[in-house]
């Protein structure tokens, strides 16, 4: 795993000398993805200037440093991730085709760019299985091209700045340049309190993108700044193979399927030439990798999870019953209140944009514990998308069945009626009704679940009841100053899923929205910031494939969600053990600084800033979207230079607010 940062000079002015100073600075801002070695590598003629973080997992020897130039010297490579299949590509170069490779070194990096002098840069794509972001350059026709994994586990940013080109694994490598003034998309913004992360293709500065997943980006010689990124692989195409070509085994033979696949995905993603090991939550997902990577290794593997003191949110108990079964080497932390406080600080400059995940911070400190023992870790990331895990997956089509054919009057009048009753208040009456309720009627927190519910009837249709599920704040223009709502869900639906019913249109959005936006930004985040490299082979683009073949039935049953998945695990480990319910600054909200910084308006925000203080209502998520964006303008520095004006720790805010 590495950082990556470069720029071209379209104008081809700037010396040797400052192309690299440049370059190094830039990649320096990423030292934390990649602390053991750097390199930059510059053409001045050419005006391109490439910078790289290198964090040794594979080919620990120097013939894997990079920026690398292939064998023939026509591309010159810096690159971010695992090609996991560079084995099966490094036997076919050897001893195919009329002039058989030798290869120097034993790094992916130089399987990559031996397979682009053979193939080219478009062709080679096709044939890779990993995780990437990658910027090569082609001396011979003096292209530069970039491209992003399928799933977008690798990030790449990218953007002009008048005749400069400039892109990075992220926005700090960017803000690094000389020249570089960033203006706030307050459209982002928009998007950003809405979804509580900023979505691709934006990012939080007018004028910079993300590279979407799956997608190859080329800059020629006659460039122009509104240049369109290309798919290389689609999961819309993905979903339709899958509807025409559908998986017509039995249950028994889905499993077998799908534990082949799994288990292949888990062996590439093994090979490290540095110590691996496993986050385990103890939930479905991560335990199905975990005993995946247990079956398949002569040791024990090394295994981690985080605690909670409070016992109804803690499942490090559940983690290391799983662990004791699949005999794991198996180490848990339990944090505190103020190991979390001290994290806060840090994420606005850790997710470089404005982020409000809040399980961000459990992410981190997993990460941090991981990497005191392991460089590599396994995730199980990705099944809730692929299999149905979500609660919207499972009950979004049975509200709305039951509730859609009442008027929009009527279910507007319903919403308000469970809102006039705080949760605490129907907590305490639904408590005393167990008693005479049927089992399926009694959930945890049920006054949060009915205000959820709450929040889905008044909507027109079920698109609308997505976009609802989604969002945190339902109208960001009444905080937002300024900006524009766009229309961020319809981007991305294609004709070719509408075919679709409406929990799989979900599953399918969650996957190509929520999943790189916000679940696989934060992994990434998290685990990079104390330089630890996350694989999650759930999104092996097999695997994924193999998943949307699958009838609905084989996903969500009797009202739950990974059935398939769950058989998977139960030949593994007992069903007893993963079959239970999932746990789930008053300065940086004063109405005098939200006025003058002029992006939200204070009224909505400290209004259910009070109402959050009293108790009327759960109003957590939203203010954590706002305070997350308070937070990370914190960091900022305006183009003068001038640093907005600090403000007191956040712990006396959050003290308060969780």
């Amino acid at each position: 795993m590495c950082g990556i940062a470069g720029f071209i000079d379209l104008r081809r002015q700037t010396s040797t000398e400052d192309l690299r100073a440049i370059a190094k600075r830039m990649a320096d801002t990423v030292r934390h993805r990649g602390p053991d070695s750097e390199g930059v590598w510059v053409d001045a003629a050419a005006g391109i200037a490439l910078g790289h973080r290198r964090l040794a997992i594979i080919d620990l020897s120097p013939m894997g440093h990079q920026p690398m130039v292939s064998g023939s010297g026509r591309f010159v490579i810096i690159y971010n991730g695992e090609l996991y299949n560079f084995q099966e590509l490094r036997q076919e170069l050897e001893h195919s085709g009329d002039y058989p490779t030798t290869f120097r070194g034993q790094s992916d990096t130089e399987v990559i760019l031996t397979c682009f002098d053979r193939w080219g840069v478009e062709a080679s794509l096709s044939r890779f299985n990993g995780m990437f972001a990658f910027a090569v350059w082609d001396r011979h026709e003096h292209i530069l091209h970039l491209s992003r994994d399928r799933m977008g586990e690798k990030p790449l940013y990218y953007g002009w700045l008048g005749e400069t080109f400039l892109f990075g694994s992220e926005l700090k490598a960017l803000c690094a340049h000389p020249d570089f003034r960033g203006e706030i998309n307050r459209d982002a913004l928009m998007l950003y309190m809405r979804h509580n992360c900023v979505p691709a293709p934006h990012s939080i500065y007018r004028g910079i993108y993300k590279l979407p997943p799956g997608h190859l980006l080329s800059l020629p010689r006659g460039h122009s700044p509104n240049m369109t990124p290309v798919p290389y692989w689609s999961l819309e195409e993905a979903v339709a193979r899958g509807s025409e070509e559908p998986f017509h085994g039995t249950a028994e033979e889905a499993v077998k399927q799908l534990d082949t696949l799994l288990r292949d995905a888990i062996r590439m993603r093994m090979l490290a030439d540095v110590p691996l090991g496993g986050l385990l939550s103890g939930g479905v997902d991560s335990s199905t990798v975990t005993a995946l990577m247990q079956a398949q290794s002569t040791r024990p593997v090394k295994t981690f999870t985080i605690g909670l003191h409070e016992s109804a949110y803690d499942e490090a108990q559940n983690a290391a019953a799983v662990a004791h079964h699949l005999g794991t080497e198996h180490t848990e932390l339990y944090i505190t209140p103020a190991e979390v406080l001290s994290v806060i600080p840090r994420l606005p400059t850790m997710y470089d944009e404005p982020f409000a995940d809040s399980s961000q911070i459990p992410s981190f400190l997993v990460s941090q514990m991981a990497r005191q023992h392991v460089t590599v870790g396994l995730s199980g990331d990705g099944g809730d998308e692929l299999f149905g895990g979500y609660n919207r997956h499972v009950w979004s089509s049975r509200i709305w069945n039951a509730v859609g054919w009442l008027p929009l009057s009527a279910r507007s009048s319903l919403a308000g009626a469970i809102r006039c009753v705080t949760p605490q208040t129907w907590d305490t009456v639904l408590d005393i009704c167990a008693p005479f309720l049927p089992h399926k009627a009694k959930h945890r927190n049920p006054g949060l679940k009915l205000y959820k519910i709450a929040e889905m009837l008044p909507v027109k249709n079920r698109g609308a009841l997505y976009l609802r599920h989604t969002s945190h704040w339902a109208d960001p223009a009444d905080v937002v100053v300024g900006g524009t709502d766009a229309d961020y869900l319809g981007g991305v639906q294609s004709p070719q899923v509408h075919f679709l019913d409406f929990t799989q249109q979900m599953m399918f959005l969650d996957t190509v929205t929520y999943l790189p936006d916000d679940i696989l930004a934060k992994v990434d985040r998290a685990s990079m910031a104390v330089s630890l490299e996350m694989r999650v082979p759930l999104l092996d683009h097999r695997v994924v494939e193999f998943a949307w073949s699958l009838p609905p039935v084989m996903k969500i049953r009797q009202g739950r969600g990974k059935w398939l998945l769950r058989q998977l695990l139960y030949s593994y480990v007992p069903r007893e053990l993963v079959d239970r319910p999932k746990a789930g600054l008053e300065a940086l909200l004063d109405e005098h600084r939200l006025k003058s910084q002029g992006f939200f308006n204070p009224g909505p925000i400290r209004k259910i800033w009070a109402a959050h203080l009293s108790g009327q209502g759960s109003w957590q998520y939203h203010l954590w979207d706002a305070l997350m964006f308070q937070a990370w303008l914190e960091t900022r520095r305006e183009p003068s230079g001038d640093k907005i004006t600090p403000v007191p720790p956040m712990s006396n805010l959050v003290s308060h607010a969780v």
